[in-house]
């Protein structure tokens, strides 16, 4: 099977070599960074050649550029997902489950991008401003409240706390006691969010992210998975040590 990509044709093993790579470069540059990530490097993450990579790619920038895409087409989606106006979004635990899975690795190298600086990083922080913006406008205000800052401020100010695990995740990992981004560790730190933030949301949306958080961190296999990473995190010390 061929399908259409850009002005050419490509093969449908082609479009899983292509994925493969670009997930293993996504891995190295949040890792290594752009600067460090090397072709030879990626190409070995993905089981390819070096070659093969160029040819599907061309160069490291163009790889770079395809991540950053990828990372601005998921969120978009998955945004849109989230904030459907049933239950198949915010509200569905499969849901929750299924984005805190695949958005772990985006997040991570949104936050690489952030503190190094990329396209993807700045095109997701202003998508996330006018998400915010938008949805926050739905909220009515006090008129009368002179102390009130101005929306633009208070949704920047949102956007950096929820984006503060991903950049603190060590100085949380030490306070909380436990990894925030593993599991249902995540959703401990999403429904404290939904805390934070719920007099400035729908009650509805709330109701059912809470729900959906409720159900997704009692789910068997969620503390299973967070055993695994535990135990993996104890291993590489040990190997350290």
């Amino acid at each position: 099977m061929v399908h259409q990509v850009g002005r050419g044709v490509v093969s449908s093993e082609d479009l899983t070599a292509r994925a493969r790579i670009r997930d293993a470069a996504m891995a190295e540059f949040t890792e290594r960074g752009v600067k460090g990530a090397t072709i030879r490097g990626i190409a070995k993450a993905a089981g390819v050649s070096p070659g093969l990579v160029q040819h599907h790619f061309g160069s490291k920038e163009e790889l770079r550029k395809a991540c950053d895409d990828h990372v601005v087409s998921f969120i978009e989606e998955t945004v849109d997902l989230a904030l459907a106006d049933d239950d198949s979004g915010f509200g569905d635990r499969d849901f929750i489950m299924a984005t805190y899975r695949d958005a772990m690795p985006i997040m991570e190298y949104v936050a690489r991008g952030m503190v190094d600086g990329s396209p993807a990083a700045d095109e997701f922080f202003d998508f996330s401003v006018k998400l915010t913006e938008d949805v926050m406008a739905t909220v009515p205000e006090d008129p009368e409240d002179p102390f009130l800052s101005d929306l633009r401020a208070r949704c920047v100010m949102l956007v950096a706390v929820k984006l503060a695990p991903l950049l603190l995740r060590r100085h949380l990992t030490r306070a909380l006691g436990e990894d925030p981004m593993v599991g249902e560790n995540y959703a401990r730190v999403g429904a404290a969010m939904l805390d934070i933030f719920s007099p400035k949301l729908s009650p509805d949306l709330m109701r059912r992210a809470r729900v959906a958080l409720r159900d997704y961190r009692h789910a068997p296999h969620i503390r299973e998975d967070v055993t695994a990473a535990r135990d993996e995190h104890v291993r590489e010390e040990d190997g350290d040590g």
